[in-house]
């Protein structure tokens, strides 16, 4: 469904750009379009106005109805078959345990203490993992596979962990929330006629977005098109739990929010869960936009929408006891990389995209329902691209590229003046940056030579203590390689307790060690299989592929265990 949505939009832009313009000339139904939202107060009004804004838009394809597997007949939930440092937070210790977990890494997290999902999760005790269409719990003291839960909604493909619950999610999209004291059993199983776009924890309630489109039988015009009911536009859901199974439409009417200007082919839906509680049908407030970047705060839940040539942002408050709350929308102009590229600090949300000419990093504030422009940095890196963007408090840093790599540091104290402080060229580029102690800076990316071609995966060390005056003060490369971190921030491990480096790639995980200003070659762990992730509990380095769990001691890397995921 998401893909028939994208090619077609896709389509439409590029279409609209073709002429070669210094700027693409926006669609006629998109011109002035503000992202101020604006409530429905009624289903008759979501109606009629989803209609009208749905014919503006130039195609005359019905947009098909999405497949949704079967419930079980008697509605009843599956039954179970037997078989980042501590500190970031994300996962916390199982409940029915008086002694203290080992120390362990979680998920590489964006920001301290909002939990993101990923397809293996740890509290030091048990490792959680979701992996061919089932869950499984592995006891750590013991290294075996201790429950095996098959999943109802079909193949999980992320999970949250927090206490003795896990909330996986799954394309389709499926929700399923599992019950892991004792033999592990599923609780309930929560089916939604979208797309999954993304996740968010903090201290237990757990925000999920989903993207869903109109599920209509014929274009505008139409006699099928006429007689579409609020049912035939908005999500529906069907919930299975062992008490029984209910269905319907997801969102209320009086849930339903959309722009001043809007196109009624694409939804966006934040549900609120909370892992203490049964599942149900998460609250939800619905969004009638596009949208796949999401970025959140322990307060705050951002939800970005490019349009060609400019960025929707969608700020909603989870300070609530209920559904996730707009609190305002803004625009800016460019494009962005990926959530790192959005930060919020002391109230102000920075922005860094990549325009035609330039980059530029915006700081917005929130005045009324509206994210204000209250500061601009343009001419960054000029007929290059955004390749890393990372905030940590009042400084920045940006990589650009096109032959070489300009990383930018930048002063964002005043938030109405955001300054670049200091700048260093070199070769290649960083994908990913990520923050060490001491004033330190690792960037994992690729390496160039002098016309910007890729000559394979560079790990850089750089010293940032003079923000005026960075320093790439050691590398690590490996000829040909590519780190899965370079697209997936959740495959990179840094263990700042012992300075351990664990990078995934294509054929195994390079281990390295970080030890003042140089880095330490361990060597690498593969098991002949492609490495997706890794994970430090205790003394031990965990890495997980599609095919097995490897166990290896942090010094020697000495293999301790291999635990297949046998079908």
């Amino acid at each position: 469904m998401r893909m028939h949505l994208a090619l077609w939009l896709a389509v439409v832009s590029l279409g609209a750009g073709a002429c070669g313009s210094p700027e693409p000339t926006p669609p006629l139904w998109d011109r002035q379009a503000q992202a101020r939202l604006v409530a429905f107060d009624s289903c008759e009004q979501v109606l009629r106005e989803l209609r009208e804004a749905y014919a503006t838009v130039p195609t005359r394809d019905a947009i098909p109805k999405p497949e949704v597997g079967p419930v079980p007949a008697d509605g009843k939930a599956a039954v179970p078959r037997a078989p980042v440092g501590a500190e970031r937070g994300g996962s916390t210790d199982s409940a029915g345990s008086a002694e203290p977990a080992p120390r362990h890494s979680t998920t590489n997290n964006h920001e301290q203490g909002v939990a993101e999902p990923d397809l293996v999760q740890t509290d030091g005790r048990r490792v959680v993992t979701v992996a061919d269409g089932s869950l499984r719990v592995i006891d750590v003291a013991t290294r075996r596979i201790t429950s095996r839960v098959w999943l109802p909604g079909g193949a999980g493909e992320e999970l949250l962990l927090f206490g003795d619950r896990a909330l996986v999610v799954g394309q389709g999209t499926s929700i399923t929330l599992v019950e892991l004291a004792g033999q592990a059993r599923v609780l309930g199983t929560l089916r939604i006629e979208a797309g999954y776009v993304d996740a968010r924890m903090a201290g237990g309630r757990a925000r999920v977005v989903v993207n869903s489109a109109p599920r209509l039988p014929a274009p505008p015009g139409e006699p099928a098109f006429d007689a579409t009911t609020v049912d035939d536009w908005l999500p529906s859901y069907r919930l299975t739990t062992p008490e029984g199974r209910r269905s319907g439409r997801l969102v209320d009417c009086d849930r339903v929010s959309h722009p001043d200007t809007y196109t009624a082919t694409s939804f966006l839906t934040v549900l609120t869960f909370d892992l203490t509680a049964p599942l149900g049908t998460g609250d939800p407030v619905t969004v009638a936009a596009d949208g796949g970047t999401v970025y959140g705060t322990a307060r705050d839940l951002y939800l970005a929408n490019e349009t060609g040539y400019r960025t929707e942002i969608h700020r909603f408050d989870l300070t609530g006891a209920g559904p996730a709350e707009h609190v305002a929308s803004g625009t800016v102009e460019g494009t962005l990389l990926n959530q790192y590229a959005m930060s919020e600090h002391d109230g102000h949300l920075r922005v860094a995209t990549t325009r035609r000419s330039d980059n530029v990093v915006t700081v917005l504030d929130t005045s009324g329902s509206t994210l204000t422009k209250v500061g601009s940095l343009a001419g960054l890196g000029r007929n290059e691209q955004i390749y890393a963007v990372r905030f940590f408090g009042t400084t920045g840093y940006v990589v650009t590229f096109r032959r070489t790599d300009p990383l930018y540091t930048l002063d964002l104290t005043d938030p109405t003046d955001p300054k670049v402080v200091g700048e260093l060229k070199i070769t290649g580029y960083s994908a990913y940056l990520h923050r060490a102690s001491d004033g330190k800076l690792l960037g994992v990316g690729q390496e160039a030579d002098e016309l910007g071609r890729s000559t394979g995966l560079q790990v850089s060390l750089f010293d940032v203590t003079n923000a005026a005056r960075p320093r790439k003060v050691a590398e690590q490369e490996l000829v040909g390689g590519r780190a899965h971190v370079e697209s997936q921030p959740h495959a990179f491990l840094y263990w700042e307790p012992t300075g351990l480096l664990v990078l995934p790639t294509y054929t195994d995980a390079l281990v390295l060690r970080l030890e003042g200003h140089r880095f330490i070659d361990l060597g690498a762990i593969g098991h002949g299989l492609p490495i997706q992730r890794a994970l430090v509990v205790g003394d031990e380095v965990w890495v997980v592929s599609a095919f097995g769990i490897g166990v290896h001691d942090e010094e020697t890397l000495a293999e301790l265990a291999w635990l297949p995921l046998e079908a």
